[in-house]
């Protein structure tokens, strides 16, 4: 965390505006951690992923029974209740120790036909662009960063005091000059992290991230909080704030809005309508205990009826692997998991690969491009 409040005291000092040659360079180009790129190199994207980051800050205590089970290395016999209890168990929530073997699924993930994964790791969670340029050279795989800020609760005291002018600055500047202090610039505002209720810090960078975007034309994708009201307030944020709603992701919509007749009414809002928790299958969702989380066949239903009611245009698909357990050195599903189990699940629903390609491709393609 000092590094990251370093980071950010520096990219606010300098202060940087968008200047018109790193702007009209990246106009009709989609921004990877390797430079700009031609949105059809892309392929089959992954709108919503981790491949290094840390999740102490969401730790969350066990019942003394299992404070040892807690402490324990990831072993076959403590996996299953590593499965059900993903964040009670403290290495568990440490992916950064995994570079060789997200490399190796990165590899497997493009050798099934995948071309691109977003990046969502902000501020706040150990974002580490070093690394994500080291997996796209060693991989192939385009790498898109994310510029922004986690959850209020990972604010900096320093976050918590910017403006709201000082945090577009920061964004601005994690986009057209580099992040944490390196010249790897971000493609993308997000995830950008939301509470329930929303924190005044955090509604103060949503105020930024529309400013930023306004100027840039860049894509954003939104993390919110975990009550099936939070969507709606934060694109009224957003909205009042004058952000393009065509270019701005609504993540986790599989944990968050769960009526079907809610869903619809948010899908007219015009926003991209993210499932990205394809393979996180729980009997107790332990950051919220109310919500049954949805299983991979209801989550193909629900992309099925946004299909129907005409919302293939908006949708996007990912898995937000986040936490060890879900790599495939652990058992996992891995970032192949929809590639080579959910699409040929969904070709048996009924979606068709003209819709699957927009879902996968065109999608993707259409929000990452800067406008």
């Amino acid at each position: 965390m000092l590094s990251e409040r370093r980071h950010v005291t520096e990219n606010t000092l300098f202060g940087a505006s968008p200047g018109t040659p790193e702007m009209s360079s990246l106009s009709g180009k989609v921004q990877t951690v390797l430079g700009p790129v031609e949105p059809s190199k892309l392929g089959r994207t992954l709108t919503h992923e981790h491949l290094t980051m840390t999740f102490d800050c969401c730790y969350y205590p066990p019942p003394p029974c299992h404070e040892a089970t807690s402490q324990e290395p990831i072993m076959m016999e403590n996996l299953f209740w590593i499965q059900k209890n993903p964040y009670s168990h403290k290495e568990n929530l440490r992916l950064n120790q995994e570079t060789e073997a997200v490399r190796e699924e990165l590899l497997y993930f493009k050798a099934k036909g995948g071309g691109a994964v977003v990046e969502n790791t902000t501020v706040g969670i150990s974002r580490d662009v070093k690394t994500l340029k080291w997996l796209a050279e060693e991989t192939g795989v385009h790498i898109i960063s994310g510029a922004g800020f986690y959850v209020g609760a990972t604010h900096s005291p320093e976050t918590r005091a910017m403006s709201v002018e000082q945090l577009t600055d920061v964004l601005i500047n994690e986009i057209l000059r580099g992040a944490d202090g390196t010249s790897i610039r971000c493609g993308v505002i997000g995830e950008i992290g939301c509470s329930w209720p929303l924190a005044e810090s955090e509604r103060k960078v949503l105020q930024a991230t529309a400013h930023a975007q306004a100027q840039l034309g860049c894509p954003v994708i939104i993390h919110p909080g975990r009550n099936p009201s939070a969507p709606f307030q934060i694109i009224r944020v957003l909205q009042e704030a004058g952000v393009d709603i065509s270019k701005t992701v609504m993540s986790h919509i599989d944990r968050t809005i769960l009526d079907k007749k809610e869903l619809l009414e948010f899908a007219q809002l015009g926003c991209y309508l993210e499932y990205d928790l394809f393979g996180t299958e729980l009997l107790h969702y332990q950051f919220n205990p109310d919500i049954d989380m949805p299983n991979d066949n209801k989550r193909i239903r629900r992309v099925r009826l946004l299909v129907d009611e005409g919302y293939e245009d908006r949708i996007l698909i990912a898995h937000d692997i986040h936490t060890k357990h879900r790599l495939m050195k652990y058992g996992g599903h891995g970032y192949s998991h929809i590639l080579t189990n959910i699409v040929p699940k969904m070709l048996l629903r009924g979606i068709t690969e003209n819709a699957l390609d927009k879902i996968l491709i065109e999608n993707p393609k259409q929000w990452l491009t800067f406008k």
